[in-house]
């Protein structure tokens, strides 16, 4: 199983489904305004998919030259790269997790396992080698995968992933499938119990949440 969505095979249209059916956050709203026709644009300059778009609007200069070929306005495209960007979490170094075992990430960084990508992506093709191999036990590597997977949703953090796995929610899967309603009694059942955060997370950012997992592979 992939860590990210397929971006090769996520086209244009794809996007702009995804970009329409988000209750997008303030900032990110202008995004809908015209969103058909610079769809449009940008497909007649040649993007035909996310990996395309990637490319293209990876640095300034790419960006700038995506901007002059399309006619699609740069500041709309650096709206666009951000907001794109945040489908692919920044994997995240195993030893942030620090109220685990240390030894077992250790043991992990030796056979070349050391953020929650390279995890999910070996224990995807076979936790029990990658147990015998770095000297484990299942139960020890268990959380790690449970966070690792987690991970992958936008906008967890490891601290969040954290709660998520308190609250009983331990794959995106479960989160994808979830009531919005119900992870969040649960999300602040468990931050009570233990204070994991301060401030608040609302049950509206809890359904971006949701809608957010059901993207991930």
């Amino acid at each position: 199983m992939k860590y990210y969505i397929d971006a090769s095979s996520t086209n244009l249209d794809d996007l702009q489904t995804r970009l329409q059916a988000t209750d997008l956050i303030p900032s990110h709203q202008p995004l809908l305004e015209g969103m058909a026709k610079k769809i449009g644009l940008l497909k007649k300059a040649g993007v035909n998919s996310l990996t395309d778009l990637r490319a293209r609007m990876k640095s300034k200069k790419s960006l700038a030259s995506l901007a002059d070929d399309s006619g699609v306005d740069p500041d709309y495209l650096v709206l666009l790269r951000r907001v794109v960007e945040g489908f692919f979490p920044k994997p995240q170094a195993l030893k942030v997790f620090d109220w685990l075992e240390k030894n077992t990430v250790v043991k992990l960084e030796k056979v070349g396992v050391s953020n929650t990508l390279q995890l999910f992506e070996t224990a995807s093709s076979g936790a029990d080698a990658l147990v015998k191999n770095a000297g484990l036990k299942k139960k020890e590597l268990s959380e790690l995968i449970a966070l690792s997977d987690l991970s992958r949703v936008q906008w967890v953090s490891p601290t969040f992933a954290r709660v998520l796995v308190v609250a009983g929610f331990t794959k995106a899967a479960a989160v994808a499938k979830a009531k919005p309603e119900v992870l969040y009694d649960a999300i602040m059942r468990a931050n009570e119990d233990a204070l994991f955060y301060k401030g608040k997370v609302g049950l509206r950012d809890i359904k971006r949440l949701v809608v957010a997992a059901t993207y991930v592979p």
